[in-house]
């Protein structure tokens, strides 16, 4: 069968957007194709820095023809309405219509239309050029004399030739005539920019690879990657080291080559003074090159790899000169950087206010960075404040954590402080990769102790579902803070994730928050602990915003807002600032406001639990299961979430108000936290309940529970809600004499509290084990027992029975979310 072969032939095409472009076209053209019925065997499309391809095999010559029946009038309708079908069929008269009978609507009017399947190379000529003018490029231009016309062709860089050839393998293909902007599709492509600049004529895919593998351009671009990957081990071992390798630089710089040529160069030893990944950032950033490494201590070489796109007579040499020039350049740039971060910054004794508001040691170069940051006011966001603000919020955080994950709170609080230390050092302006790891190297110079220079660089963990996630309880304690802060705070302005929108990452936030929980086996009050960040955050929102009076300032005073908070406040406004009336709104009615933030962050951590959960195979029902069947800890009776202040410090009426705790975590209630709190229990809770239900006692008890609750259901419309919720009568169970029916009332008396006490344990295998025990006289029961018995009270006293099942196993998850 025939096949199609494609070339867009352009200048280069940024190695970004390669990949991306090479699975647009063949989608874009295949979906084209297979929407006009001209199916095809397989397609696979290529790119290189100056082409775009697409291989299309086993396409039928000819569409198929199409055969439609449209239905008309009935027989003696209207002339109009006759006239009408007839133009819409496209028939002359109603001679060439059929008279179709019904036995029903009687005689009626069918138009046979008959369609022949288009050619496949007209279908082509149609569909390339529409997929060329509408191309998906992330950025694109008109280029040119026709860039002066409004509808010239857009594209991501000047396209100069298109070739389109269509046929059989045993036979000679045909030209896909068509003409976009100018450009007249043809069977010629181009080779190597240097090596063969000349035109090159082809026929079909095999004679187009061996061309071009001839004029130096390797098509295939994984092919380039092992080439490189392959010549660059190699060139290394023969040196005694190995290849540092990076797969997203080997990616980039086979988007950057059509002949990959590897070489290597070095620079002086010198410049092995500086941290190994500063180096390796300036070389891969600037020059697109691979470090290598000494195998026998693991410290970088002299040495590193570069890919050039030319073989050159001299072998390479006057090349690797040129690259080793700027690399040295570029490595004396990163000595400077290394240098004057190390050292002390100039006029210090302005910087000793913002020292001493954040409690740093000016003596030590990076708390002068962390002071020069605060001094320097820099927006964190607009709504939330500074960076120096921030600090302030995450340290306080961290060192109530601390307690919670088992850290040092004084180490907890310090990390957090030069946690954002190292952002205005010269480093890390000019590789903004480097933030946190460059804070941990200036850390350990300062002589920091291992665990808070540790967690400047490991805060940030886990940047991603693959990421490592930090153990350390210092480091723990510092990342769960910051991300909290983040999320707390964004939660707070109603800047939430939208769809696919998800501007500051919150999600990432979330997901990090829940790793590092259930990693480390942490018992973290979700909602305690968000009610805390939420006052200093919403310190920040009056004066960050402008929003301070006197009035305001005495509000945050009451509301137990960290008295530097109020102090700065108070300093920088003095009552001449209008408040605005969205804080008169909260204030108020704060606990409601705190209450209902907090639940609306606490439902987001759900969600992407049970992202979490499922993506490492967990049902979702399970999930949903287990989290309605869990209590809140923000709601019921001492469930909400901003009951943080003293019993004594309420009115007579119940109500707060009064001064709060002076520690947003009552040390009585630390790691005490309600089971929808508590991520850990949740997920251990889903695994328990997936392998109960893995086993025949689970699924028989989940049918039983499923009968009964549809039996539940269906009588409870009949008699009302709660009709069923008191407790069996005993006797009448004794009266009826059934054996089964006292089997489940003494199975549920003995399993019920077995379950609870197992629940309220912790222990959720115990708990399902318990329920297991249930499962013989649930099946026993149903055999034997007529539910909806002739007499009212009996029947009454089953579904109050069943009810308690149901009740029984609530105690574990809602097994009406479950499915089966």
């Amino acid at each position: 069968m025939p096949d199609l072969l494609l070339e867009l032939f352009s200048e280069e095409i940024p190695a970004r957007m390669q990949r991306k472009a090479g699975e647009d076209l063949k989608k874009l053209v295949t979906d084209a194709l297979v929407e006009r019925g001209l199916v095809y065997e397989g397609a696979k499309a290529f790119v290189t820095p100056r082409r775009l391809a697409l291989h299309v095999a086993g396409l039928p010559v000819r569409g198929r023809d199409v055969r439609e029946e449209r239905k008309g009038p009935r027989v003696g309708a209207p002339e109009a309405a006759v006239q009408g079908f007839l133009k819409a069929a496209g028939l002359n008269s109603l001679d060439q219509a059929t008279i179709v009978s019904d036995p029903k609507k009687g005689d009626s009017y069918v138009a046979i239309i008959e369609k022949p399947g288009q050619e496949t190379v007209a279908a082509i000529a149609e569909i390339v050029p529409a997929v060329i003018r509408s191309f998906p490029w992330p950025k694109s231009m008109r280029w040119g004399k026709a860039s002066a016309a409004g509808a010239s062709l857009r594209w991501v860089r000047p396209l100069h030739s298109i070739l389109c050839t269509f046929g059989a393998e045993t036979e000679d293909t045909e030209i896909v005539p068509f003409e976009v902007d100018g450009i007249v599709s043809g069977n010629v492509t181009y080779g190597h920019r240097f090596h063969a600049p000349g035109p090159i004529t082809v026929k079909r895919l095999d004679d187009y690879v061996t061309s071009l593998e001839k004029a130096k351009v390797v098509l295939d671009a994984d092919r380039r990657k092992e080439i490189i990957l392959t010549d660059a081990r190699n060139l290394a071992f023969a040196q005694g080291l190995d290849l540092v390798e990076d797969e997203g630089l080997l990616e980039e710089v086979a988007g950057l080559v059509e002949w990959p040529v590897v070489l290597m160069g070095e620079f002086e030893e010198r410049f092995l003074d500086i941290p190994g990944e500063a180096i390796r950032a300036t070389i891969r950033a600037n020059q697109k090159c691979f470090v290598l490494r000494d195998p026998a201590t693991g410290a970088l070489a002299n040495r590193f790899i570069l890919v050039s796109n030319l073989l050159a007579s001299d072998g390479g040499t006057a090349i690797t000169a040129g690259n080793g020039r700027v690399v040295r350049a570029r490595l004396s740039d990163a000595a400077y950087f290394w240098q004057t971060d190390r050292g002390s910054l100039p006029d210090l004794d302005t910087l000793t206010a913002s020292a001493e508001k954040l409690g740093l040691d000016l003596a030590k170069p990076l708390d002068q960075r962390m002071a020069k940051l605060e001094k320097l006011g820099v927006v964190f966001h607009a709504k939330l404040g500074t960076q120096g603000e921030r600090v302030q919020r995450i340290a306080a955080l961290a060192r109530e954590l601390a307690d919670i994950v088992g850290a040092d709170p004084e180490k907890a609080e310090r990390a957090a402080k030069l946690a954002k230390a190292d952002l205005p050092t010269e480093m890390v302006g000019e590789f903004p990769e480097l933030q946190g790891l460059m804070g941990r190297k200036y850390a350990e110079l300062q002589g920091e102790d291992a665990s808070v220079a540790a967690a400047v660089e490991e805060h940030y963990k886990p940047l991603g579902p693959s990421d490592r996630v930090p153990s350390d309880p210092v480091s723990v304690a510092v990342a769960l803070a910051d991300k909290l802060d983040t999320l707390v705070g964004f939660w707070a302005i109603d800047e939430k994730p939208t769809g696919s929108k998800d501007p500051y990452a919150l999600r990432r936030a979330a997901l990090g928050v829940i790793r590092l929980v259930v990693e480390n086996g942490a018992r973290l009050p979700l909602s305690d602990i968000g009610i805390a960040a939420l006052k200093p955050v919403l310190g920040t929102m009056y004066y960050a915003n402008k929003m301070a009076s006197l009035e305001a300032v005495e509000a945050l005073s009451d509301l137990g807002v960290q008295d530097d908070i109020v102090d700065d406040a108070s300093t920088r406004f003095g009552g001449s600032v209008k408040a605005i009336d969205i804080f008169d709104d909260i204030v108020p009615g704060y606990e409601k406001w705190a209450d209902e933030k907090v639940a609306g962050l606490l439902s987001f951590f759900h969600d992407r639990l049970k992202v979490m959960l499922r993506d490492q195979g967990a049902r979702h029902d399970l999930v949903d299961a287990v989290l309605v069947g869990a209590p809140s800890p923000l709601a019921g009776e001492g469930g909400s979430a901003s009951a943080l202040t003293d019993e004594g410090s309420r009115d007579a009426s119940g109500k707060g108000g009064a001064t709060p705790h002076p520690n947003p975590l009552p040390q009585g209630e630390r790691g005490q936290v309600g089971d929808s709190d508590d991520l850990l229990l949740i997920t251990r809770r889903v695994a328990a309940l997936g392998r109960f239900l893995d086993t025949e006692d689970g699924r028989n008890l989940l049918a039983g529970y499923k009968r009964a609750a549809n039996i539940l259901k269906a009588e409870e419309k009949k008699d009302g809600e709660g009709a069923f919720a008191d407790a069996p009568d005993l006797h009448l169970i004794a009266d009826a004499g059934l054996i089964e029916e006292k089997a489940l009332a003494v199975a549920l008396a003995q399993a019920t509290p077995k379950a609870e006490a197992a629940v309220a344990a912790e222990d959720y295998e115990g708990a399902m084990a318990a329920l297991a025990e249930l499962r013989p006289a649930v099946d026993a029961f149903f055999n034997k027992v007529t539910v909806n018995d002739p007499d009212p009270a009996q029947r009454a006293n089953r579904l109050k029975l069943l009810n308690q099942l149901r009740q029984a196993t609530r105690s574990v998850a809602d097994f009406d979310r479950i499915a089966g």
